[in-house]
C-alpha cells in the first residue's frame, strides 16, 4: 500500500506537515500519512500554516479567558467607585525613577485640583510618594465562577492605598479598566450564543429545505423572504424596545440574543439549501438513500461536510457581527440596560462631543470592539483556507 501510494503525484503534490519534516520521517511515509489522514488533521495542518489566523486565534482565546477570569484580571469590582476621582484620566505607570534607576512598575498618588483658569478638573502627581504596582495582590473579595471565595487580583496597589486606573474613570469615579473586563462578559458571550442559536436553526430548516423539497420548501423559503425583506437594524430596534423595562438581567440578556439571531438565519439556511439540491443527486447520495440511510443521517453526514469550509465562515463572520448588533443596541440604550455591564453601554458615556474632545479614554471600549471583530476575520480567513478541499 505504501508503494501504491508514493506513486500517486495527487498525494505526492500534498504539503508536509512542518512536525513531521522536523523529525525526519521518510518521504513515502510522510505521502502515506496524507493519504489516511482525516479531514480534520489536514484542516489543522493547513491551519497553522497560516500565521496571521494562528496568531489571531491566540489572542481570541486569551481574549475569552480574560473575560472568563474578569473578577480575577480586573483590580476593582463592577461598581467600585472612587470619591474625588471623577472623569480621572488613565494612570501613567513608569518604570524610571531619577537617583534609582530602572525599577518595577510603579505609580504617583494624584490629587484632583480645579484649574483657575479653565475651571476644569485637573489631577496633580505627587512624585515624592511613589506607590509600587503589585502582582497578584490582595484586593475586594469577590467569588470565583460564583463558588470559590478569594481576595487575590492580578495586579494593583493593595488595599488602602492609591488606586491604579489604566484605562481612566468614569462620570461616577468607576475603573473603567475593571469594567471593560466585566463588559466583555456580555459582549463576547451574547455572541457565541446569538450565532449558536441562528447557526443551527439555518442548518436544520436549510437542510430540510434543500433535501425534503414540496411544501416544506415552500414555506421555509417564503418565511425567509420576509425576514430578509424587513430592515435588520430598525426589526432589532423595534423588538429591543417592546422589552419590557422591569425584567431582570437575565431575561435581558437571552431576550436581546433571541433579537439578534432572529434573522441571522435566513441567510445560511438558503445557502445551505442551494448546497444540497446540487448535492443530494450525487452518487454518494444516492448511494446512502439506497442503504437505507435516514434522512437526518444523510444531510448531517454525507451532504453537509460537502461545504463545510463555507459553514467555517459564516460562523467567524456572523459572531463579531452579533457583538456589533448588541453594541449598536445598548450604544443608544435599547440593548442592555444598567446595571448590566457590556461594551455598548459602558460607550454610552462617549456620546456627546465633550467626552470625545476631553474624555478621549472614554472611547477605549470601542477598540477593543474593532479588535475583536478583526480577530474573529483573521480566524475566519485562515480556517477557510483550511477547510478549502481545492488549497494546496
Amino acid at each position: 500500500m505504501s508503494a501504491q501510494s508514493t506513486n500517486n503525484p495527487q498525494v505526492l503534490n500534498e504539503p508536509v506537515p512542518e512536525d513531521s519534516v522536523a523529525l525526519g520521517q521518510p518521504e513515502a511515509v510522510l505521502n502515506e500519512r496524507f493519504y489516511y489522514a482525516s479531514q480534520s488533521e489536514l484542516v489543522w495542518w493547513r491551519f497553522k500554516k497560516h500565521k496571521l489566523a494562528v496568531a489571531a486565534a491566540i489572542l481570541t482565546i486569551i481574549l475569552y479567558l480574560t473575560a472568563i477570569f474578569a473578577n480575577f484580571v480586573a483590580p476593582y469590582g463592577i461598581i467600585t467607585r472612587w470619591g474625588m476621582r471623577q472623569q480621572e484620566p488613565p494612570t501613567p505607570v513608569y518604570f524610571y525613577r531619577e537617583g534609582v534607576g530602572i525599577t518595577g512598575p510603579f505609580i504617583y498618588p494624584v490629587t484632583r485640583k480645579a484649574d483657575p483658569k479653565t475651571f476644569e478638573w485637573v489631577f496633580v502627581p505627587d512624585k515624592t510618594k511613589p506607590i509600587p504596582i503589585q502582582f497578584f495582590v490582595k484586593g475586594e473579595p469577590y467569588k470565583l465562577f460564583g463558588i470559590i471565595e478569594t481576595d487575590i487580583h492580578l495586579f494593583g496597589t493593595g488595599l488602602g492605598n492609591e488606586p491604579v486606573h489604566l484605562f481612566g474613570t468614569d462620570n461616577l469615579g468607576r475603573d473603567l479598566f475593571s469594567r471593560i473586563f466585566f463588559g466583555a462578559q456580555v459582549s463576547l458571550s451574547i455572541g457565541l450564543v446569538g450565532v449558536l442559536i441562528s447557526f443551527l436553526a439555518g442548518i436544520i430548516l436549510g437542510g430540510l429545505s434543500g433535501y425534503m423539497g414540496g411544501v416544506v420548501d415552500e414555506i421555509i423559503q417564503r418565511t425567509i423572504d420576509f425576514l430578509l425583506s424587513i430592515p435588520t437594524l430598525p426589526l432589532w430596534m423595534a423588538l429591543s424596545a417592546s422589552l419590557p423595562r422591569n425584567w431582570s438581567v437575565i431575561q435581558t440578556y437571552f431576550a436581546i440574543t433571541l433579537i439578534l439571531s432572529i434573522i441571522g438565519w435566513a441567510g445560511l439556511a438558503r445557502v445551505v439549501r442551494g448546497k444540497l439540491l446540487q448535492l443530494r443527486e450525487e452518487d454518494y447520495a444516492m448511494a446512502a438513500q439506497a442503504a437505507g440511510a435516514s434522512k437526518w443521517r444523510i444531510i448531517t453526514r454525507h451532504l453537509l461536510p460537502g461545504f463545510t469550509s463555507h459553514l467555517i465562515v459564516s460562523i467567524t463572520v456572523s459572531i463579531p457581527a452579533v457583538i456589533l448588533g448588541e453594541t449598536a443596541l445598548s450604544f443608544i440604550g435599547l440593548g442592555m440596560q444598567p446595571p448590566a455591564v457590556s461594551w455598548g453601554t459602558l460607550l454610552q458615556d462617549a456620546q456627546n462631543i465633550v467626552a470625545v474632545a476631553q474624555q478621549q479614554w472614554l472611547l477605549i471600549p470601542a477598540a477593543f470592539v474593532i479588535i475583536t471583530v478583526l480577530l474573529f476575520n483573521f480566524v475566519g480567513d485562515g480556517l477557510r483556507d483550511a477547510a478549502d478541499p481545492y488549497s494546496r
